[in-house]
């Protein structure tokens, strides 16, 4: 017997109580879990979601909306940022006052044209307070997928407190999964069986995220 045979055999004798014809859309799933542990405030639930973007090494900046210009131009020039990539509906006011050569999102680019990027600047679809997370879902004030995936520096912009919520089922609710969705926990990180930890093999090795107070 093959191990074929046997992996068939044993998926057989797991579904031999199924009634033939039936799908797993059939079969209703109890979804009574916790959807949030505790009750927040919105003034809580940013403060949560900045200290666990800081436990996962991600750097977080507080600011008004009118100072969110100048507040990405130093960022950018702190980084020594020459060439920044801007997805088609970035706020424009948001880098109004940068100096870099703004690069578009643009479906021609390589890998190697992004990779010389120095910077990319985003929004976000949803941020998650309770696990310190940022969803990307392709929108046009975010761009496509890679362009947050392979310049090493990444800038996004959470318009607090609209757009944070406290737990991963409440983002979900919010997210159309038929969309191209990116989770962001910090910026790009691994560790070998030493637990030495590299920075930026599968993504920006900085982010900054700018919690815009609106």
């Amino acid at each position: 017997m093959s191990s074929r045979d046997v992996v068939l055999a044993r998926v057989r004798r797991a579904l031999a109580d199924v009634p033939r014809g039936e799908g797993y859309e059939d079969v209703p799933v109890p979804r009574d879990y916790l959807r949030v542990h505790g009750r927040r405030t919105p003034e809580e639930r940013v403060t949560l979601l900045a200290e666990r973007l800081a436990e996962y090494r991600a750097l977080v900046h507080h600011c008004a909306g009118d100072e969110v210009h100048l507040l990405v131009m130093r960022l950018l020039a702190e980084h020594g940022t020459q060439h920044v990539l801007v997805p088609p509906g970035l706020d424009p006011r948001w880098i109004a006052a940068a100096d870099p050569v703004r690069i578009h999102d643009r479906a021609a680019s390589t890998a190697r044209e992004l990779d010389a990027v120095d910077s990319v600047v985003t929004g976000c679809a949803v941020a998650v307070a309770e696990t310190g997370t940022i969803v990307l879902d392709g929108s046009p004030d975010q761009g496509r997928r890679r362009i947050s995936l392979v310049p090493d520096h990444h800038i996004c912009v959470v318009r607090v407190p609209d757009q944070v919520v406290d737990s991963v089922p409440e983002a979900l609710e919010r997210l159309d999964p038929s969309r191209p969705l990116t989770w962001i926990s910090g910026p790009s990180a691994t560790s070998d069986i030493e637990l030495d930890r590299v920075e930026g093999v599968h993504g920006p090795r900085k982010l900054e995220v700018v919690l815009l107070s609106q």
